[in-house]
């Protein structure tokens, strides 16, 4: 299990193909830790090429690829994980399938729904958004103090998601987030390395 701390990236689902690698390249060489693959299209072709692209180009630089919702696509090409929404299977139906890969799960703003996850086996939840998101505008607000309980209560990694830039994350760290995950503020940047290296400027303690 690597270690699931720092930048968590989820790719942008307007890239594809050659710009979505470079991309993700240009992310991992600011300082992204874990990549998500995220794409909600109905092409399955091309969801299986990009995602054996990426996890081919994670492991050249021994980063986790974790992809979204898909349990049958991270089996397919050995992926290193898969993150559940709450439409998405539950956690003991990806354990059978992805015996030994990382299971993140969704909790949005619900202790409980956090609760249960790390009871069934989750490696990492993720609670969000806290900001307003581009990505997902209609998401419920989650508090800060879901942050602050967790890390006293919950024993595996906690994710921030939602409408996070670097000038606002630091104080999701300090409150507990071991991971901040981005779209749009990676991806929507013209210079997506410099973009990177700022958030992953955050986790670095004096």
């Amino acid at each position: 299990m690597p270690l699931l701390s720092g930048l968590y990236v989820i790719t942008d689902a307007s890239l594809s193909g050659e710009q979505l690698i470079n991309g993700v390249e240009q992310a991992i060489r600011g300082g992204a830790q874990v990549v998500q693959y995220r794409d909600k299209s109905q092409n399955p072709q091309q969801r299986h090429r990009e995602a054996q692209d990426l996890l081919c180009l994670c492991h050249k630089h021994s980063i986790p690829l974790i992809i979204n919702d898909d349990i049958e696509l991270a089996a397919k090409i050995g992926a290193d994980g898969v993150h559940l929404g709450k439409d998405d299977g539950d956690i003991e139906q990806a354990r059978q399938r992805l015996e030994n890969a990382i299971i993140g799960v969704s909790c949005y703003n619900d202790w409980q729904q956090a609760s249960m996850a790390t009871t069934a086996g989750a490696d990492y939840i993720a609670f969000g958004a806290f900001f307003p998101s581009s990505t997902k505008p209609d998401a419920v607000a989650a508090p800060l103090e879901l942050l602050t309980r967790a890390k006293r209560e919950i024993n595996i990694p906690v994710v921030a998601i939602g409408g996070i830039t670097p000038e606002n994350g630091a104080p999701l760290i300090d409150a507990g987030a071991d991971m901040l995950a981005v779209v749009s503020g990676i991806f929507g940047k013209t210079d997506i390395h410099a973009a990177s290296q700022r958030y992953a400027n955050l986790f670095q303690k004096d």
